[in-house]
C-alpha cells in the first residue's frame, strides 16, 4: 500500500502533517511533506484527531472539459488549449464534511476528479520540468451549481466557488499508475455514475501544470484539478457522493442544505448603494 500523507487537527487544536499508519494512528511530521518533513517523536492515536483536507493551498486551479466524452455531454468541443479557472481556497472541505447546497441554486452537480499537489515553486515550466514539480495526488469533487454556470456569461467563480464546493482527500499519495480509474458513486448504488481512466485526459498532468505556470506561479501545496469524466449529474440534499481513484482511496461527502442569511445582499441592493463624492 502506498504511503498515505494526511493533515490533521490534534485535540489541543494544533494542525499537523503526518503519515497515516495501518492502525489509523498518525505519525506526525515536522514540516509539510513537500518540504522534506521528517517524523518526530509524536504519534496521534486513532480517533484522537480530526482529519482535514490533505493540504491548505494558496489557490486551486481547475481545468474544464479535459475528457472528450465530458465535453460532448456538455454539448461543446474539446478546448484547443486547457480551459483554466480558479476555485477559492474557502471552497475546500474535507472527507466526511458536508457539501452545502446553496439556496440560490436549483441544480448542483458532482464532478469527480484527480487532483495534483504541487511540491515546488513552478513558473514558466516546460512539461518536462513540470512533471518534477508534481509532488503527489489526491481526490477532488469539483462541485458546481450548474444552473448558475449556464446562466453566466463570464467566469464561473460563483457557480464553482461556494463554501464546501471543493472536497479534497482523504489523503495524498506520491505515485499513481497512468491507467488509474476514476469512479463516482451516488448513495448505495453499485454502478458508478462516472467511470474513466485518467489516461483518457486530453491534456496530461505535466502539460496542465506547465500551461498554468505560463500564467501564474504555482506554489508548494497548491492544487490542480485535472477535469472530470463523462457522467456528471445533479445531487439532492441528503445524497452521499463517493469518489474512488485506484491507488489513492475514497473521498465521501454528504449533501446538506446551506442555511441562508436573511441579510444577504442582492444585486438590486448593490446598485442602490450611494457612495460619497471623492475628496477634492
Amino acid at each position: 500500500m502506498a504511503t498515505r500523507y494526511v493533515r490533521v487537527r490534534a485535540p489541543e487544536g494544533t494542525i499537523y502533517y503526518g503519515i497515516l499508519q495501518l492502525n489509523r494512528a498518525v505519525q506526525v511530521l515536522d514540516a509539510p511533506p513537500w518540504h522534506q518533513g521528517q517524523p518526530i517523536d509524536l504519534e496521534l492515536p486513532p480517533e484522537s484527531y480530526e482529519l482535514l483536507a490533505p493540504c491548505a493551498p494558496s489557490k486551486v486551479v481547475a481545468i474544464g472539459k479535459n475528457y472528450a466524452a465530458h465535453a460532448a455531454e456538455m454539448e461543446s468541443a474539446v478546448p484547443k488549449e486547457p480551459l483554466m479557472f480558479l476555485k477559492p481556497s474557502s471552497a475546500i472541505t474535507s472527507h466526511g464534511s458536508p457539501i452545502l447546497y446553496p439556496a440560490k441554486s436549483q441544480r448542483v452537480d458532482y464532478e469527480g476528479e484527480l487532483a495534483l499537489v504541487i511540491g515546488e515553486r513552478c513558473t514558466d515550466c516546460t512539461p518536462e520540468e513540470a512533471a518534477s514539480k508534481i509532488w503527489g495526488y489526491t481526490i477532488a469533487n469539483d462541485v458546481t451549481a450548474r444552473d448558475l454556470q449556464r446562466a453566466s456569461l463570464g467566469p464561473w467563480s460563483q457557480a464553482k466557488g461556494f463554501d464546501s464546493f471543493c472536497p479534497l482527500g482523504p489523503w495524498m499519495v506520491r505515485e499513481l499508475t497512468t491507467g488509474a480509474t476514476v469512479q463516482t458513486f451516488l448513495n448505495d448504488a453499485e454502478t458508478p455514475v462516472q467511470c474513466a481512466s485518467i489516461d483518457q485526459m486530453v491534456y496530461r498532468p505535466d502539460a496542465l501544470v506547465a500551461y498554468i505556470s505560463q500564467t501564474m506561479t504555482l506554489l508548494p501545496g497548491d492544487v490542480v484539478l485535472t477535469g472530470t469524466p463523462e457522467g456528471v449529474g445533479p445531487v439532492q440534499v441528503g445524497d452521499r457522493i463517493r469518489i474512488e481513484i485506484e491507488g489513492i482511496g475514497c473521498l465521501e461527502n454528504r449533501v446538506m442544505a446551506r442555511q441562508s442569511n436573511p441579510a444577504t445582499v442582492l444585486p438590486s441592493d448593490i446598485t442602490a448603494i450611494q457612495f460619497p463624492p471623492p475628496e477634492a
